[in-house]
């Protein structure tokens, strides 16, 4: 209702405009279009201005209203305005929240034994705890899995067992031969009278066509789009996306991790070439928690409810060799949960912080906690992408370099292909995987998840893997960096201007 007077006032607004400019101004068109300009920008810039966000994103859309008005225009009302989310989100929320406290037992997380942990360790468990009120899990088994090999053949071999339901949830799912095999897993479950759920993100997937979809839905899969492709690009909401990867089979095992759903996963694609990257296999209690994930999702989208035991009352293993815990993020939790969790476990780190990422876009807090850790003699190394899948934030992201080299920090660029890995590595005893970026977007604006991990194997296979990636990266020379042409420097940024918005 509230979108439809906006359109209404904005069509009047420009009428009386259009009528105003040619009766009393003349008939110079570029005359009305700076009065409207400049009255249009003045009007955002005080709307903006009172919603007292940070002040670098204030000051990001004011720059850009003014130097493009009419684009400026047009980026404000599909991905400036902040009542949707509050008026949605908000009881999503409350709904996951309450969802998390009945099925997780609160009193057991409040009287966990973490003893066996160190103090620091303990406090980053305790916080993420009260910021994401999800279980911790000492009876989970994880299993890294490098790129997308590993990582298919596995997911193949995983949805082929299932037995009573599997869930899937992507942000892009593309029709090409992985995605088209399992469809067709899919497919043949459904039609066997497995229960299978598929959610796709409407703008990741936008590519996917109809009759694929109508593949999946014809068979008996219940296939839903978290937000609808035709309006959401009228809509604010095309801002909001659900970047996140979770497949839960039988209620038993899960995964999760940066991979989607496509080729170019499998390094097939001629324009990325060999993809680096990182997802996880999950057995046994923290799968409660991606199906919870899941399952909240899925009632945003369909007003469906599954929260019950057929569903989550996973077959326990043997005790896991450390602590999981599997953790959401979005707009729809103004803790910043993971923002939050990251920035505690820098500050925590005793001796070295490794961050692997395809964009490095953070906020004044993380760059200031990974600046003062290289001071302090802290080892700090970021890996990252030598070329880039999008221009704009890659450049963005080299604007950030500079003062962390000159702080200590170690930049590699990876070179043996594209490099899509989201991991933070902290003394090289406790980790996050999953698919958040260091970036605003996802930090600030997507739907993410990632798993925190302390004393698993896990952790010591993303070391292992670490250190493997150093010898395909290249490490930036200080002297080098700083000599870049001035056309570099100033597409860095000009991209940097515009980072609090990507």
């Amino acid at each position: 209702m509230r979108r439809g007077l906006q359109v209404v006032l904005i069509a009047a607004i420009l009428f009386a405009f259009y009528y105003f400019g040619f009766g009393v101004v003349g008939h110079t068109a570029g005359t009305i279009v700076s009065i409207f300009s400049t009255l249009t920008v003045i009007s955002l810039c005080f709307i903006i201005f009172m919603e007292n966000r940070n002040p670098s994103t204030t000051l990001a859309w004011i720059l850009l209203l003014a130097l493009i008005p009419v684009v400026g225009l047009i980026f404000y009302f599909l991905f400036g305005q902040n009542y949707f989310k509050r008026r949605k989100f908000d009881k999503k929320m409350v709904r996951d929240m309450e969802a998390y406290q009945r099925i997780e037992n609160e009193e057991l997380r409040i009287h966990q034994d973490l003893s066996q942990f160190t103090f620091n360790q303990q406090q980053l468990m305790k916080l993420s705890q009260r910021l994401a009120r999800t279980a911790i899990s000492f009876s989970t088994e994880t299993t890294i899995l490098t790129n997308g090999e590993q990582t298919f053949s596995t997911l193949l071999r995983e949805l082929e067992q299932a037995k009573h339901h599997i869930h899937m949830e992507y942000y892009i799912f593309r029709a090409d031969d992985i995605g088209t095999r399992i469809q067709q897993i899919l497919i043949h479950k459904a039609k066997s009278g497995i229960k299978v759920r598929f959610m796709y993100d409407a703008v990741g997937s936008l590519q996917l066509s109809k009759s694929f979809l109508q593949e999946l839905v014809d068979s008996g899969v219940h296939v839903v789009a978290f937000g609808n492709a035709k309006t959401m690009f009228f809509s604010s909401r095309v801002n909001y996306r659900n970047h996140r990867k979770i497949v839960v089979i039988d209620g038993n095992v899960g995964f999760i991790g940066g991979l989607n759903v496509g080729d170019e996963y499998l390094s097939r694609s001629t324009t990325y070439g060999f993809w680096r990257d990182t997802h996880m296999f999950v057995k046994g209690e923290a799968v409660r928690t991606l199906q919870i994930i899941f399952l909240q999702d899925w009632l945003y989208m369909t007003g469906e409810k599954f929260l019950d035991q057929e569903y989550l009352s996973p077959a326990l293993g043997s005790i896991g060799d450390g602590a999981v815990q599997m953790i959401a993020s979005g707009p729809d939790n103004e803790r910043r949960v993971l923002r939050n969790i990251f920035f505690s476990m820098i500050t925590s780190a005793k001796s070295s912080i490794w961050l692997a990422t395809p964009y490095f876009i953070p906020n004044d807090d993380i760059l200031t906690a990974l600046r003062v850790a290289a001071l302090s003699g802290i080892d700090v190394r970021i890996l990252f992408p030598a070329k880039p899948d999008k221009w704009l934030p890659f450049y963005a992201s080299h604007s950030y370099f500079p003062s962390l080299i000159e702080a200590g920090v170690k930049i590699y660029e990876y070179e043996k292909g594209f490099l899509h890995s989201k991991l933070l590595i902290v003394d090289g005893e406790m980790a996050t995987i999953g698919t958040t970026n260091m970036d605003m977007r996802s930090l600030n604006l997507n739907f993410e998840v990632n798993a925190l991990l302390v004393h698993t194997q896990s952790v010591q296979q993303m070391v292992s893997d670490f250190n493997r990636d150093l010898k395909s990266a290249t490490l930036i020379d200080r002297e080098e960096f700083k000599n870049k042409k001035v056309w570099e420097r100033f597409l860095e940024s000009a991209a940097r201007l515009m980072s609090p918005l990507l």
